[in-house]
């Protein structure tokens, strides 16, 4: 997608106001293999890492910065089919999607708590889902990986206990906002435009609730060919994105209004929401590795994965990078 002119004024802007601060020092990593870098343009708000980047992206180096279009968050099929080079989306589709034999590799946790379970009047936890109608936005084969695994935690059979209702055509969210099924699942702007809307409650809520809450929601993932390929150019994407992180735990309020500048979100008010009750802030504390092996068990078990953790670890996760930027931006 070309740059806009919308887009040239968020990044001048975005310079202007500070919310970026300039890379370290570069000198002893070696000159970029590549300046060309794609991601997703699916304007999701809760990946806002991902937008926010892009100065920072101009700042490392990287002069041919595209966003794709996308309707899904991250897509982890594009990425490992080449049509983008990195992925910002959830532990579960990626797991799913490497499971199936798509070359990705895991570099580093982002974020935490994406996704909240809202349920109407009659039900009140988890275990009131047996024989109920949930519903997730945006169908496809690995969306319904997490309702699976919360109906699978407290003993329920995902398949025979739960009628699932992820087909676009059939409007989810509408279905639930008008009271036609009894449970959705959702992730920003969705669960901001059910509060303030008053339709159900929230029986999960994924930034907050054990164990959920202690594992990373959404991972960033890279092609494999770009990542052995280009070491210094994905080093210096994974430091842009969690220079990008670290911006929207901090200024969340000037970070949201970039978001609305850019043209990422029209709802200034959702995206503040977003950013403040997401949890930026931990991909420094928390282990990715965990993440990958508490999603890969989960998976297993649930019948949507066959690869075993180990063997996820070893094929399909690269750290360095991580470690590496873990010293370098202790500040």
């Amino acid at each position: 997608m070309p740059i806009t002119h919308t887009r040239r004024r968020f990044l001048a802007t975005m310079t202007l106001a500070g919310l970026i601060r300039p890379p370290p020092a570069t000198a002893g990593e070696g000159p970029l293999e590549t300046t060309s870098v794609r991601l997703s343009n699916s304007r999701v708000i809760c990946i806002a890492p991902q937008y926010l980047a892009e100065d920072l992206l101009r700042a490392e180096g990287f002069t041919d910065i595209r966003y794709v279009d996308n309707p899904r968050p991250g897509s982890p099929e594009a990425t490992a089919r080449g049509e983008l080079d990195f992925s910002l989306t959830t532990a579960w589709d990626l797991l799913t999607n490497i499971d199936a034999g798509e070359r990705t590799t895991l570099l580093a946790g982002v974020m935490v708590g994406c996704y909240e379970l809202f349920g109407n009047e009659g039900i009140h936890g988890i275990t009131d889902l047996k024989g109920k109608s949930v519903g997730a936005q945006a169908a496809g084969p690995t969306r319904i990986g997490l309702p699976t695994l919360l109906a699978a935690s407290v003993g329920l059979d995902p398949d025979r206990d739960i009628h699932w209702v992820t087909d676009p055509s059939l409007k989810p969210l509408e279905l639930f906002m008008r009271g036609k099924i009894d449970a959705f699942l959702g992730f920003p702007p969705e669960p901001q435009d059910l509060r303030a809307r008053h339709i159900g409650h929230v029986i999960v809520n994924t930034a907050v609730d054990r164990p959920w809450s202690q594992y990373f929601c959404c991972m960033l993932a890279g092609n494999r060919e770009y990542v052995r390929n280009h070491p210094v150019a994905t080093k210096r994407v994974l430091r842009a994105i969690l220079n990008a992180t670290d911006v929207c735990a901090a200024e969340p309020t000037r970070a949201a209004q970039r978001l609305v500048d850019g043209g990422v979100t029209e709802r200034y008010d959702y995206a503040l929401q977003t950013l403040r009750e997401t949890a930026y802030d931990k991909w420094r504390e928390y282990d990715p590795e965990d993440t990958v092996r508490f999603y890969a068990l989960r998976l297993r078990e649930a019948g949507l994965i066959k690869s075993t953790p180990q063997k996820i670890i070893a094929e399909s996760t690269d750290w360095r990078f991580l470690d590496e930027l873990k010293r370098e931006l202790k500040a």
